[in-house]
């Protein structure tokens, strides 16, 4: 089973969890998507402030 980090309380959960069972700590769910359109979105604008 794959688990990740609680940046909370740095317990291992498992990757599928929404929420941590010992600090009830909510995952946020940011899709790829938006991850895609900021990156570019911050490219776009550090290309037209060194221009």
């Amino acid at each position: 089973m794959k688990t990740k980090e609680c940046p909370s309380c740095a317990m291992e959960v498992a990757v599928k969890s929404k929420v941590c069972p010992i600090c009830q700590y909510e995952f946020s769910e940011i899709s790829t998507g938006y991850k895609w359109i900021a990156i570019l979105l911050i490219i776009v604008m550090l290309l037209y402030l060194l221009t």
